[in-house]
Order: C-alpha cells, then sequence, then structure tokens
C-alpha cells in the first residue's frame, strides 16, 4: 500500500490487493477511502497527487461540510452524500449522532459519563451501524456512492467522513462484499483503520483523559470494533437477507450498474 502524509489527509487507504472470490482482488488505485479532506494539499504530497482521484464522495453532515470544507484535488468533481440527514436535529437532540460529533460528544467528561458511560457509546455505536443500513437517507447516500462508481468516467474514487472510520467503514465493507470478498477479509479491513484514527485524534483523547474522562468512553467513540461492522450485517441480513438485495432494493443500483463496478474494481 502506498505511504501518504497523514498531514494532508486523515487515514487515507487504497482498498486495493484485498483478496476476493476465485483467486482475485480489487483492483489498486480505483477505491480509495479517508477521513476528512479539509488539509489536503497535493502540491504538498507527491502521493496523493499521483492517485489522480477523479471523484470525491463526501459522506458528512452539512454542519460538518460548513465546518471543515473538503479541498478537493484540481480536476476531480465533489459529490456530497449525507449517510445522517434524516431528522440530523433530533438526533443531536437524543445525543445519538455520534459518528457526526467526534469533537464535542468529549468536550466534557461529566456530560460523555452521563450520556455514553456504562456501555452506552458501544450502543449508540452499534444503533448508528443499523442506521446505516436502514436509514432512507443512508440508503440514499450509499446508493449514490455506488451509481457514482459505477458510470464511466467515475475514474479513481475516494469516499470520506470525519474520522473514516465509521459511515466511510461501511461503506467499504459493501463495496468488498458486494465484489466478493469474504467476512474476514472485510472486517480485517474494517479493524486496520484502528492506529491511523487514534494517532489522528490523539490530542482528543489526550484532552479527555487528562479532564477525567473514562478511556473505554473514548475509545468506544474514536475506535472501531468489530461489534458495530456485526450490528450493520445483522440489519442488512435482517432486513434484506445479504449484501446482493440490500444493494439492489435497498440502495436501488440496477443490476447492470452493479456489472459494471465489477468489471471496473475486480483485477
Amino acid at each position: 500500500m502506498p505511504q501518504f502524509d497523514a498531514s494532508t489527509i486523515i487515514n487515507l487507504r487504497d482498498l486495493g490487493g484485498i483478496a476476493l472470490a476465485g483467486d482475485s482482488a480489487v483492483r489498486p488505485g480505483l477505491l480509495l477511502r479517508s477521513g476528512q479532506l479539509d488539509r489536503l494539499d497535493p502540491a504538498a504530497d507527491p502521493a496523493v497527487a499521483a492517485l489522480g482521484i477523479h471523484t470525491v464522495v463526501d459522506l458528512r453532515t452539512e454542519h460538518e461540510r460548513e465546518e471543515r470544507p473538503d479541498q478537493v484535488p484540481d480536476g476531480a468533481r465533489l459529490i456530497v452524500a449525507d449517510v445522517m440527514a434524516d431528522s440530523a436535529a433530533a438526533r443531536a437532540a437524543a445525543g445519538d449522532d455520534v459518528p457526526a460529533r467526534l469533537d464535542s460528544v468529549l468536550g466534557s467528561p461529566a456530560i460523555a459519563e452521563e450520556h455514553l458511560g456504562n456501555g452506552k457509546a458501544e450502543k449508540l455505536l452499534c444503533d448508528s451501524y443499523r442506521a446505516f443500513v436502514s436509514a432512507e437517507s443512508a440508503c440514499s447516500a450509499y446508493g449514490r456512492l455506488l451509481s457514482a462508481l459505477a458510470e464511466p468516467d467515475c475514474g479513481p474514487l475516494l469516499f470520506h467522513c470525519t474520522a473514516g472510520k465509521d459511515r466511510t467503514g461501511w461503506a467499504a465493507a459493501v463495496i468488498l462484499l458486494l465484489l466478493g470478498a469474504d467476512e474476514e477479509a472485510v472486517r480485517a479491513e474494517y479493524l486496520a483503520v484502528n492506529p491511523a484514527v487514534r494517532t489522528a485524534f490523539a490530542p482528543l483523547i489526550d484532552r479527555f483523559t487528562t479532564a477525567g474522562g473514562d478511556p473505554e468512553i473514548a475509545d468506544a467513540i474514536l475506535g472501531v470494533r468489530s461489534a458495530y461492522l456485526t450490528a450493520a450485517l445483522e440489519e442488512m441480513d435482517r432486513a434484506h437477507g445479504g449484501v446482493e438485495a440490500y444493494v439492489r432494493d435497498g440502495l436501488g443500483l440496477p443490476d447492470d450498474a452493479v456489472d459494471r463496478i465489477r468489471a471496473r474494481c475486480i483485477a
């Protein structure tokens, strides 16, 4: 995997090379995932410039986009696909839009303990992952991502959220399953982002724990856990019976679009 400058893009990864069924693999250089692009500077990071990114899909909320706008590579198109658009204000009031509020949710150890202590943080994340599968805005957003990937002029595509671990992690899981990766490979890729995310958010974690915050809460919010992915996979199986029906019926992607994605992305 190429080495990228973490100061310009958080958690940038190429899905290329991941093993698929039939002794095949994901074609390198076409499917890229990352965290927010507000500090992207291709001129300062030749490895990023060399990727030739043509399409960027932003999975973040309107608030996140306004607070830290994407810096898109020259010539690339930007597609907004807000996974968490449904009832955003209601979710925020209830405190269950954690993936979109990584900074503020850990701002007060006392409030974090009240709302996220005693296992509540992990439960909220599991609920969020189920919503990635079933919420209308999430289905629309992930359908938009896959539709863009199926377009003839898509080129190398990068999809991202804020940390590149939750909304982006589920997107990567769906794409890999659709291409023919087994669950073991999907779970390995999902969990592999943990070191990069922890490094990127180390100052936030340190501030929280130094102020008396529970490290378990920080770990649940700022890490990825196998239980989160399991929650989404179980919801997909419950509602659709598997990835094929989920993509077709839940995300609205026709079979010919799936065929084009596989033809392009499988080496």
